[in-house]
Order: C-alpha cells, then sequence, then structure tokens
C-alpha cells in the first residue's frame, strides 16, 4: 500500500507540494490576521500579552510568505502545467485559469511587499506604513479568493474545513474592527443640537464679555 501510494503520487509530486503550500499559505495568513487585528491601532497588544502577540504576528507573516513562495515555485516542475517563470509570476498571463490564478499572483506579490515594508518603517513613516498595512486584508481576502476559483478542490469539505477554521475568526475580527471603526468616526446625534457642547461659543463669549465691561463702566459712573 505504500510503495504503491508511493508511486501514484510520484508524477504529482510538485502539483501536491504546490496544493500543501497554498493551504499552508492560506491558514498562516489568516492566522496572521487574526494576530494582527489583536494587536491595537497604534501597535499595541491586548494588555497582559506584551510582546507575544507582535511577535507571533511576524513569525506568522514571514511564514506565509515562504509558503506562497513555494506554493508557485513547486509548479514549475509540474508535467502537467509546466508554466513558465513568467506564468506563476506576471498576473493574468496564465494558461491555467488565468483570471483566478491572475487573483493569486497580485494577492501573493502585494502581500510580500506590505509585509516586508514593516523592516523599512522607518524610512517610510510610522503613520505611513500603519495605513499602507490596512491594506493587507484586502490581499488576504483576494487570496481566498483566488483559492475558490483556481483551486481544484475548492468544492471539497476537508478543504474547507481546513481553510475555515482560520478563516471565519479572522473574517469575524475584521468586521468587528470595521464596526468599531465605522461607530467612533460616526457624529453623536446628541451634540449635532450642541454645536459647541458645554463651551459658549466665540460669539456668546464676546457678547458676555462686552456685556460684563459695559455693567462695570456703569456701576463705576453711579458710585462716582
Amino acid at each position: 500500500m505504500i510503495a504503491s501510494g508511493a508511486v501514484s503520487a510520484g508524477p504529482h509530486i510538485f502539483w501536491i507540494t504546490s496544493l500543501a503550500a497554498g493551504i499552508a499559505a492560506l491558514v498562516l495568513s489568516s492566522l496572521a490576521v487574526c494576530a494582527g487585528l489583536l494587536i491595537g491601532s497604534r501597535g499595541r497588544a491586548p494588555r497582559g500579552m506584551g510582546g507575544d502577540v507582535k511577535t507571533l504576528h511576524e513569525a506568522l507573516s514571514l511564514a506565509t510568505l515562504a509558503a506562497i513562495a513555494v506554493h508557485g515555485a513547486a509548479l514549475l516542475g509540474d508535467a502537467y502545467l509546466h508554466p513558465s517563470i513568467l506564468e506563476i509570476s506576471v498576473p493574468f498571463v496564465s494558461s491555467y485559469r488565468p483570471f483566478w490564478t491572475g487573483f493569486g499572483i497580485v494577492a501573493g506579490w502585494s502581500l510580500a511587499a506590505l509585509g516586508l515594508s514593516y523592516y523599512a518603517r522607518s524610512s517610510i513613516g510610522a503613520g505611513r506604513w500603519r495605513y499602507l498595512h490596512r491594506f493587507t486584508a484586502l490581499f488576504w481576502a483576494l487570496g481566498i479568493v483566488h483559492t475558490v476559483g483556481a483551486g481544484t478542490d475548492a468544492g471539497q469539505l476537508w478543504l474547507l474545513a481546513i481553510i475555515g477554521t482560520p478563516t471565519v475568526p479572522a473574517a469575524a475580527l475584521l468586521l468587528g474592527r470595521l464596526r468599531r471603526r465605522a461607530v467612533a468616526q460616526t457624529p453623536d446625534p446628541a451634540s449635532a443640537h450642541q454645536p459647541y457642547g458645554k463651551t459658549a461659543s466665540p460669539v456668546a463669549s464676546s457678547t458676555i464679555e462686552i456685556a460684563t465691561a459695559g455693567q462695570a463702566s456703569a456701576a463705576s459712573r453711579i458710585s462716582s
């Protein structure tokens, strides 16, 4: 049985390697997104976790990039597809499902650029880097679209279970973050009726000052 399985897997070893690496990349990237969303918007980990979450996020991100590289490079040895370097590195030129494969290539390059930009954030600027890093979730989602559209086993229950286990929590955390941000940016209806809050407006303050000065002047005239 073992020898028979080894022989049957032999001609497809590169395809199987690419498939395994692609699944690993999606699982690792989903876990990296989870860890990243657990870190505050200012780069601070939740109280009590210290730098553990940040270290985990960095390790998962680098592991994701390594898995993506293996996912693409392994296809070069596949006897059935036999793609060129151009087809695995340039979006939408592959002969195999070019649309969905193109999405995967765009996601892979973008995740690599955004992930490695962490080591150049001092040159980019912390604020600008944080803004760019928000697009990581977009390209992570694009990788999921690539898996569903280009994967030969996309409809298999075992694959859906593997990728869904970390993907669903990541999506839930992302939606929660977007919801909190939307709520924070929504103006308070109560403040709309009191535009100046508890502090008087500049015009009202000036009017009060003038009236007070006038009363003081009148009082001085009467006393004199």
